[in-house]
């Protein structure tokens, strides 16, 4: 990984839709030796996609809160029933397994707090394996750098 290449991947962080064109006169790069490398870094895989960012607000929703979860057995088995539950929560947008005193992190988008608090006792709280939940609500997101 070079510096052209990490330029590259820094301007499409921002930009995923510059055009080729664009891309290689930011960079200092021909078109074509700017798309050869654009395409070298998708088929290893460096670049895994391009997304939209969406603005939350406009589809409605209002609240964002992290949560930590912690169960009750830490056994495979328990884990994955845990994660089958949040990957079909449309309210979770990303659920990572960490280290420390609880075994989840979740971030969960809804519409206001009324939404949070059915999702807090409706879904996670009725899990057999959840111990413990904790909610972090987000008040604030001054750096905010995910796609």
């Amino acid at each position: 990984m070079d510096h052209i290449n990490q330029h590259i991947l820094q301007e499409l962080s921002r930009d995923g839709r510059i055009s080729n064109l664009d891309l290689a006169e930011r960079i200092g790069l021909s078109p074509s030796a700017c798309l050869r490398r654009v395409q070298e870094l998708e088929r290893r895989g460096v670049i895994a996609g391009y997304r939209a960012v969406l603005d939350r607000s406009r589809l409605g929703i209002g609240f964002v809160a992290y949560a930590t979860v912690g169960l009750n057995s830490h056994t495979k088995a328990s884990q994955e029933a845990f994660e089958r539950a949040m990957a079909v929560a449309p309210e979770v947008v990303e659920c990572h397994n960490i280290t420390g005193s609880v075994e989840y992190l979740l971030r969960i988008e809804v519409a206001d707090l009324p939404a949070y608090k059915a999702f807090h006792t409706d879904v996670i709280g009725t899990l057999p394996q959840v111990n413990a939940i904790t909610s972090f609500v987000v008040m604030g997101s001054p750096k905010d750098a995910r796609a």
